[in-house]
């Protein structure tokens, strides 16, 4: 049994385990061979003392723990031991446990886990500023020693900035660092262990701090003049130029507002700021004139528009540059005298009334002529014309204000040397009122009034008009028949233009036709004009409503429609009518029929010329051998230029086609004799249209010379009878040397 416990307190022993068993010694043990009293064994227990190891240990001398620890990894460990009978393999006594504790070294830098670091401070900021906190690790055991005792310093980026060694807050250490003279520093901060003392082990990380920008630049014009020239057709709006101060700040601290300081520079232009806030935009803000003005010179100034009070000191945050602005000459269109015209004329004044003058010049040549005319579409009716050369608009027509008041012309003027100046202005036309316009009434009155209506009773308001509205003419009066006969009274009511319509004292006696009752209307204008009117007044018998009953008490006594004489009157008029037309149609069926032998003939026409005697019908150069031919089969015209009325024609107008049906002689020389009149040929060329048939029935006799004696001379027979013809047969009488009677 003691071997078993030796045995297991060497295998302890080869763990590195220190302990010791404690048991008192049996009776039995010292009193072997013995005779005497038996004693109890008390039972056995072992007591456990710590073990520490150091980590990582390399001493000369062999230490039994089994492998190197690391109290990083692991800083204890716990055991559990337990006494066994080695040949029944019986527990002795319960588990016992026992724990092993790793002692710390220094062996683990500090790290910085989220590094590096990345900050912002502003520029311009107060010495001690806090930029941003770094923290290191240490992974050693804070509580043995101090080897996890951190001290922070900065390694780079002195004097700029400073750490704290305790709690590793980074701040400010100069004042006012400007980012436009360095926008970034590096800075480097270590952290070492065993509290910064010699030995111990550190780390490093990397802290960059940038400066936010700040409103600490006021802007500043690059230059103290800027020049600029525009056109003086330039309209409002139109950019001129751009100014852009300088200002080193950043977003929002360099945003800028332009202004113009002195007043005549702000009356012709402005200056706003583009879309980006830098630069300022100088733009036309009313019309330009180089004949007026040729130069502008003004200040402008450019100001911050977000300024930090903390920087007032380094103001002031504007800054002033003079501009001068030089006007070009331009072509320019004529100008008028006015932007619009309003003139005035009566109506009913005589065309060619003057109504008044419209005046442009020509800017760049004063001298220069200019030509004034008016667009059709603004004065379709030509009611106005105008002088060309100075202006001058006048009336064309009569005009009458009740049909027109205003009348809006566009003139339009245009240089003389260059049509392509031109330009247009409006000019109203008023025409004034004149009282040419009687009074009316307002419209037909056809009323009744009931016959047993109480003496003077109101029949109607009668109500009148007047289109003129000059002076008092839109007054008017009315006044109706006067006297004891007076069926009616008529009360004018003054001021309003109406009149009262009264039953007088006596009723009128009742009738069957309608009472017609003169009215008659003047107003006050100068002169007074005046009209008569009629109002038709029907006495009807009503019901006791009101409501007319009836106004014809014969109709009443006979049925609804026509009566049996007006129906025998109206058929007899119908046969009449119808007779009268069988008749005609009859008459002119049976003149047809006696003319219808004339189809076969071919009617000849010859125009002889007064300067050419002609050589008879083989001379086919003397005269238009197409006029004898039938004219239903004459070529239609060529088409051409119209036939000149100054110089003998070539050619001969169209002819007409005959109608067709029988032929009726009057009605073809009537047609030929509109040929003759509308013949442009034929004027101013005296012509005789000689005809090859003279008809029938004439009661002039044929006037042809064919068949009439000769008297001496050669003169044709008698030429009395052709005089007394009439003014028809004057250019005859002539030809053949009778005089010409006397004009009418």
């Amino acid at each position: 049994m003691w071997g078993l416990v030796r045995l297991l307190l060497a295998w302890l022993g080869g763990w590195g385990c220190m302990g010791r068993l404690a048991a008192p010694v049996p009776a039995w043990a010292g009193s072997r061979g013995h005779s005497g009293p038996t004693l109890l064994r008390t039972r056995r227990s072992w007591v456990w003392n710590q073990f520490f190891v150091i980590e990582e240990y390399s001493g000369p001398e062999p230490v039994l723990i089994g492998k190197s620890l690391d109290r990083e990894e692991k800083a204890q460990y716990v055991l559990l031991a337990q006494a066994v009978d080695r040949a029944s393999n019986r527990p002795l006594e319960p588990p016992s446990e026992f724990i092993i504790k790793v002692q710390d070294i220094n062996d683990n830098p500090p790290v910085f886990p989220l590094g590096p670091y990345h900050a912002t401070v502003p520029e311009m900021s107060n010495v001690g500023t806090s930029v941003i906190q770094v923290t290191a690790h240490d992974a050693d055991d804070p509580s043995y020693g101090n080897s996890a005792k951190l001290v922070y310093t900065v390694l780079d980026g002195l004097p700029f900035f400073s750490v704290d060694p305790q709690t590793g807050v980074v701040r400010t250490a100069i004042p006012n660092m400007d980012r436009e003279t360095q926008e970034e520093f590096l800075v480097v901060i270590q952290a070492k262990d065993m509290g910064g003392h010699m030995g111990g082990l550190s780390g490093s990380t990397t802290v960059t701090v940038t400066l936010s920008d700040v409103n600490d630049n006021p802007p500043k014009f690059p230059q103290s003049l800027y020049q600029f020239s525009v056109v003086e057709t330039a309209g409002p709006g139109t950019l001129v130029g751009r100014l852009k101060a300088q200002d080193p700040d950043l977003g929002d601290n360099a945003l800028m507002a332009y202004s113009i300081l002195d007043g005549e520079g702000s009356e012709a232009f402005s200056i706003s700021t583009d879309s980006q806030g830098q630069d300022g935009l100088l733009t036309v803000r009313k019309p330009l004139d180089f004949e007026t003005r040729r130069s502008y010179t003004f200040r402008v100034e450019a100001t911050n528009t977000l300024i930090d009070p903390a920087y007032l000191r380094r103001g002031p945050f504007k800054d002033v540059a003079s501009v001068r602005v030089a006007v070009q000459d331009a072509p320019e269109p004529p100008a008028f005298t006015q932007a619009t015209y309003h003139l005035i004329v009566p109506e009913n004044k005589a065309p060619g009334t003057l109504v008044g003058q419209i005046s442009a010049s020509d800017l760049d040549s004063p001298a220069s002529p200019i030509r004034y005319s008016i667009l059709p579409y603004s004065d379709p009716e030509r009611c106005f014309s105008i002088e060309p050369e100075d202006g001058t608009i006048r009336t064309a027509v009569l005009l009458d204000r009740e049909a027109r008041v205003w009348h809006n012309l566009t003139v339009l003027a245009t240089e003389l040397d260059s049509s392509a100046q031109s330009s247009r202005v409006q000019v109203a036309i008023q025409t004034l009122d004149e009282n040419d316009n009687a009074p009316q009434l307002a419209e037909p009155y056809d009323i009744f009034v009931c016959d047993s209506a109480a003496p003077g009773q109101l029949i109607q308001v009668i109500r009148a008009l007047d289109k003129d509205e000059v002076g008092n003419s839109s007054q008017v009066s009315l006044q109706g028949p006067v006297g004891p006969d007076a069926n009616f009274t008529v009360r004018d009511n003054r001021e309003d233009g109406s009149a009262s319509l009264l039953l007088p004292s006596r009723p009128a006696p009742p009738r069957q036709a309608p009472y017609l009752v003169p009215i008659e209307l003047w107003d006050w204008g100068q002169p007074a004009l005046s009209s008569t009117a009629t109002v038709t007044i029907s006495v009807c018998r009503c019901r006791p409503d009101g409501s007319m009953a009836s106004c014809w008490p014969e109709a009443q006594l006979s049925p609804t429609g026509l009566s049996t004489g007006a129906l025998l009157a109206i058929v007899t008029c119908m046969g009449t009518l119808l007779a009268l037309v069988v008749l005609f149609v009859a008459l002119r069926r049976q003149k047809q029929e006696a003319l219808m032998v004339l189809e076969e003939e071919d009617v000849r026409e010859n125009i002889i010329t007064y300067d050419d005697e002609g050589g008879g019908e083989e001379d086919t150069e003397a005269f238009d051998i197409a006029a004898l031919q039938n004219p239903d089969g004459a070529a239609p015209p060529a088409a051409g230029p119209p036939v000149r009325r100054d110089v003998l024609p070539r050619t001969r107008a169209p002819r007409q086609p005959r109608p067709p049906g029988p032929a009726d002689v009057a009605q073809l020389l009537a047609l030929r004799l509109r040929e003759a009149d509308e013949d442009p040929s034929v004027p101013p060329y005296d012509s005789v249209q000689v005809y090859g048939y003279e008809g029938r029935g004439s009661s002039c006799g044929s006037l042809s010379s064919l068949g009439s004696g000769s008297e001496a001379g050669g003169v044709p027979g008698p030429t009395e009878p052709l005089d007394d013809w009439g003014p028809l047969f004057r250019t005859l009488a002539e030809l053949y040397g009778a005089k010409e009677p006397p004009a009418p």
